[in-house]
């Protein structure tokens, strides 16, 4: 088997192909050179995996690219295909979040987008529909932008019931539909709404990213604006696993593509000093769940005073696992162990906003 990284920057897409069992790594890129490539996302559910680019570009504006030969030939449509109905009033910013739908919707992909919206595809992310129960609910007028912006980043599809999907935003915070999209409700229960009147509001909160293991479809983990949750009721309520992190700050929160309790994080200083704590480059690996956390350091550098973007980690689904992780100061870091060991994938890229992996 081969793995493939999709690394999404601030200047265009690169391609890492993994050689000698992930043990060295062929790059390839810019692809989109100088846009701006906020989400990446690879639909196994086809004979090829689809792969799935939010493009912006300073002049003509936000768009979505595919690719079904892994980067080498690329379909963008002639026309906007994801745009606000006129009646909005909003124009589409960029695209944070691409999700494809479970496997009984083979063509079903979810778009999360800026401003806090969720599009759906039914032809395989080639063209978008808003999801109007999401746009429509009567908190929206209240849901505010974080530092980053005011988006949708996270999408989670039930992975066998259609009719239930789970985002979360900045700022606003989990939200569930369990009726197809058409009604959504709050899910914010024991989170924290950091520097808020009301510490524990029903909505308003900014979450940075939420997980979900497919084989325990109602645990979910969550990372703050301050703050590392977990839920086992399907996100309705949210206790704190924060407990041995060095910081509750940060933005990724990845789970373990075999295992449901092992879960990966990069903590931050805090909100006004985003790098890692005493400049110390450390994926948090917890295996029973959030109960406890070891640091992972064997291979990466001292002196970091860098951070990671809530898209900018993730898992490919081998044996062992991989887990990877891209830096603000362009390097792309990869463990073939699990996170026992480090090796670069790839440096001297542009701020690393998206990554990526797909087993082929």
């Amino acid at each position: 088997m081969t793995v493939v990284l999709a690394i999404g920057t601030k200047k265009g897409l690169w391609l890492a192909t993994g050689t000698d069992g992930r043990a060295g790594w062929e790059v390839t890129g810019p692809h989109h050179p100088m846009n701006d490539v906020y989400a990446v996302g690879f639909d196994t559910r086809r004979a090829a995996p689809r792969l799935l680019a939010g493009i912006t570009s300073e002049h003509y504006g936000p768009s979505v690219a595919f690719s079904d030969d892994l980067g080498g030939t690329w379909q963008e449509p002639d026309h906007a295909p994801i745009a606000f109905p006129e009646d909005t009033g909003a124009a589409l910013a960029r695209v944070w979040q691409f999700a494809p739908g479970p496997v009984s919707t083979p063509d079903v992909v979810y778009a999360g987008v800026e401003p806090s919206a969720v599009f759906r595809s039914e032809d395989g992310g080639g063209t978008y529909e808003l999801v109007r129960g999401l746009w429509d609910h009567p908190h929206r007028e209240q849901w505010g932008p974080g530092f980053g912006g005011q988006a949708v980043h996270s999408i989670v599809p039930h992975p066998t019931d259609e009719a239930r999907v789970t985002v979360a935003m900045s700022t606003g915070g989990v939200y569930a539909t369990t009726d197809g999209g058409r009604t959504w409700r709050a899910r914010n229960v024991g989170i924290q709404a950091y520097r808020s009147p009301d510490p524990y509001p029903e909505f308003g909160q900014c979450v940075h990213k939420i997980a979900q293991h497919p084989d325990q479809p109602e645990r979910f983990f969550a990372q703050n604006h301050h703050g590392v949750y977990r839920s086992d009721d399907g996100a309705q309520t949210w206790q704190s696993i924060a407990d041995g992190l060095p910081a509750d700050f940060g933005f990724p929160m990845v789970v373990h593509p075999h295992r449901p309790d092992v879960i990966y994080n990069f903590p931050l200083t805090a909100d006004a000093m985003r790098f890692a704590p005493g400049g110390r480059c450390a994926v948090y690996r917890s295996e029973d769940a959030g109960k406890s956390w070891d640091a992972l350091t064997s291979g990466l550098p001292e002196g970091f005073w860098c951070g990671v973007l809530r898209d900018a980690m993730c898992v490919d689904t081998d044996h062992p696992a991989g887990v990877y992780f891209g830096t603000r100061s362009g390097t792309v870091y990869a463990s073939r162990d699990e996170g026992e060991n480090w090796r670069p994938v790839v440096e001297g890229l542009p701020d690393v906003l998206c990554v990526r992996a797909v087993v082929v």
